[in-house]
């Protein structure tokens, strides 16, 4: 399908509203995958369900050490500093 490359790409307010249609439609939800869909927008009920297994593969590299936390100022600055070496 050549809609594919456009579509697989995710806005800011999609990926909102699929963490809030993730919130309401949890896992026992029949048809769960195109009521997330729906309430994105503009994805199929494979691209959601592609976008949360990838959100999973991501969780899991973070909370198993896979990925580094970054270095914050000590004065509340939210810019990462590069550790010293």
């Amino acid at each position: 399908m050549a809609s594919n490359c456009i579509s697989s790409s995710w806005s800011a307010k999609q990926n909102k509203l699929f963490e809030k249609a993730l919130a309401v439609y949890d896992k026992d939800t029949p048809d769960r995958w195109k009521n997330v869909a729906k309430a994105v927008g503009g994805k199929s009920p494979e691209e959601v369900k592609r976008h949360y297994e990838i959100l999973l593969e991501d969780l899991w590299t973070i909370e198993s050490g896979h990925v580094p936390f970054p270095y914050y100022r000590e004065n509340g600055s939210n810019k990462p500093l590069r550790p010293h070496g």
